[in-house]
C-alpha cells in the first residue's frame, strides 16, 4: 500500500488556478489542515490531531516508501517550505547559500541546499551549533554576532534563506549578497523588519518572502526526498506529552521538529509498539 499524505492547504481545485504550475497555497479561499472551516464534515479540521480527514483527491500527495513516515512528516510544512524558494531562485551545483538560522525550517534548508549542490554557509548566532551544522551538510559555519566573520562573505552569495523569526537586522545579510543575489524570508518577526533602500538598489538585490507551495511542487519534493533519502530530524513523541513539547520549543530544546505518533492517541498511560504517524503535523 503506498503511503498516502495530505497537503497543507485544501481548498477547490477550481479556485486555485494561479499560475502555471498553480499554486493552490496562494489562492484567496484558503482552506488549511486545521483550525479551518471542514466543508465535508463541518466543524473545523483537526490536522495532525486527527485519525483521519476527508479530503478532495487533488490534495493528497504520495510519500516515497523509502522514507521514514515520522521524519518524512514535517516535509510538508518545513520542508516545502524552504525546498520552495530555493527552486525559484535557481539554488544548484556552483551556488554559493546561506542559511540563517538552524532550527525546524533552517536545518531542513541546510539538507536541501546541500542536495542541490551548493556551497552552504549556515548563521548562526550559537557557536555550539557548528558541528551540528556541519553534520548537516553546511559547508561553512558563521557567528553572525562576529562582525569579521561576517565582512568575509561581503558580497558574495547568490541566495540567502533567512528563518529566524525573532528580530534581527536584516541588512546584515542584505550586503552579503552579490549582484542580482536574494534574500527570501521564511521566518516571520512579530515587528517590521528595517530595510536599507541602497543596501537593495547597490547590487540590484532583492528581498522577498515564501510561504509554502503547490501541490505538483509538493509532490516534486517529497519525490527528491525519496532520491536523496531526506527527512527531517525529529523526536518522536506520544501526545500525551503535546504540552511538554510547547513547552520545549518555547526554549528551542529541539533538534528540530517533534512529531506525534497518533497511534498514542486512545493509550494514555503507554506508547504503543507499532507507531501510526499522521503525516498532517
Amino acid at each position: 500500500m503506498a503511503n498516502l499524505s495530505k497537503a497543507v492547504c485544501h481548498g477547490e481545485s477550481d479556485k486555485c488556478r494561479f499560475g502555471n504550475p498553480p499554486q493552490e497555497s496562494n489562492f484567496q479561499r484558503l482552506g488549511i489542515t486545521y483550525n479551518s472551516p471542514d466543508k465535508y464534515l463541518g466543524g473545523v479540521t483537526y490536522g495532525g490531531y486527527s485519525e483521519s480527514i476527508v479530503v478532495d483527491e487533488h490534495f493528497v500527495l504520495r510519500v516515497p516508501s523509502n522514507l521514514d513516515l515520522a521524519g518524512a512528516a514535517p516535509l510538508l510544512c518545513a520542508g516545502i517550505t524552504t525546498y520552495s524558494p530555493m527552486r525559484h531562485w535557481g539554488v544548484s551545483n556552483g551556488k554559493k547559500v546561506g542559511v540563517v538560522g538552524l532550527g525546524g525550517l533552517g536545518h531542513m534548508g541546510v539538507k536541501f541546499a546541500h542536495a542541490f549542490g551548493a556551497h552552504v554557509v549556515v548563521f548562526t548566532t550559537s557557536p555550539g551549533k557548528k558541528e551540528a551544522a556541519l553534520g548537516l551538510g553546511a559547508d561553512e559555519v558563521v557567528v553572525s554576532r562576529n562582525a569579521d566573520e561576517m565582512k568575509k562573505h561581503t558580497g558574495s552569495f547568490d541566495f540567502i534563506l533567512d528563518t529566524v523569526s525573532a528580530d534581527h537586522d536584516i541588512n546584515a545579510y542584505l550586503n552579503l549578497l552579490r549582484r542580482d543575489g536574494n534574500i527570501t524570508l521564511v521566518g516571520a518577526p512579530a515587528k517590521p523588519l528595517g530595510v536599507s533602500a541602497f543596501g537593495l538598489i547597490m547590487g540590484r538585490r532583492s528581498l522577498a518572502g515564501s510561504a509554502i507551495g503547490g501541490i505538483a511542487e509538493t509532490q516534486e519534493m517529497l519525490d527528491f526526498c525519496g532520491a536523496h533519502n531526506i527527512t527531517a530530524d525529529v523526536e518522536v513523541i506520544p501526545i500525551q506529552r503535546v504540552n511538554e513539547a510547547y513547552e520545549r520549543l518555547l526554549k528551542s530544546d529541539v533538534r528540530y521538529r517533534f512529531s506525534i505518533d497518533m497511534a498514542s492517541l486512545n493509550a494514555p498511560h503507554s506508547v504503543p509498539r507499532e507507531p501510526n504517524f499522521n503525516l498532517m503535523l
